[in-house]
């Protein structure tokens, strides 16, 4: 299952890293994940230069927790880890796209997105179920 993850060396993931603006987020940047087969959105989360660092040399998704204020393995302790598949860049070079294959639930309230509510009438709609 965890066959196929992108990782770079050290020295590409320095070169990469020099090529992302991160002033504008005051360090952080967005990243958007989504599902390497079906193209769902599962989550968006930030992330600083050391978790970006972590994510392109282990092939694992690594965050900035902004809550937590730390660094933060998805998966860790949940076993939902995100496996990196691809990443793009957006026109700005603020923001990342990153293809993953999701092991479990991608949302820490145990849903496969965390967009799992759709907005109807007045309201929001849960339109997922629940993973365990």
């Amino acid at each position: 299952m965890e066959e196929g993850k992108l990782i770079f060396t050290e020295e590409e993931a320095n070169q990469i890293i020099t090529k992302l603006n991160f002033e504008k987020g005051n360090g952080l940047i967005p990243v958007i994940t989504q599902d390497y087969e079906n193209d769902q959105i599962l989550m968006l989360a930030y992330a600083n230069k050391t978790s970006i660092k972590l994510t392109l040399t282990t092939g694992y998704v690594h965050y900035w927790s902004r809550s937590r204020n730390e660094l933060w393995k998805k998966g860790s302790t949940s076993g939902h880890l995100q496996l990196v598949k691809e990443i793009y860049i957006d026109c700005d070079a603020d923001a990342l796209l990153i293809k993953i294959e999701q092991i479990g639930a991608a949302c820490h309230l145990y849903y496969r997105s965390c967009f799992f509510r759709k907005a109807k009438n007045n309201d929001f709609e849960i339109i997922l179920h629940k993973m365990k």
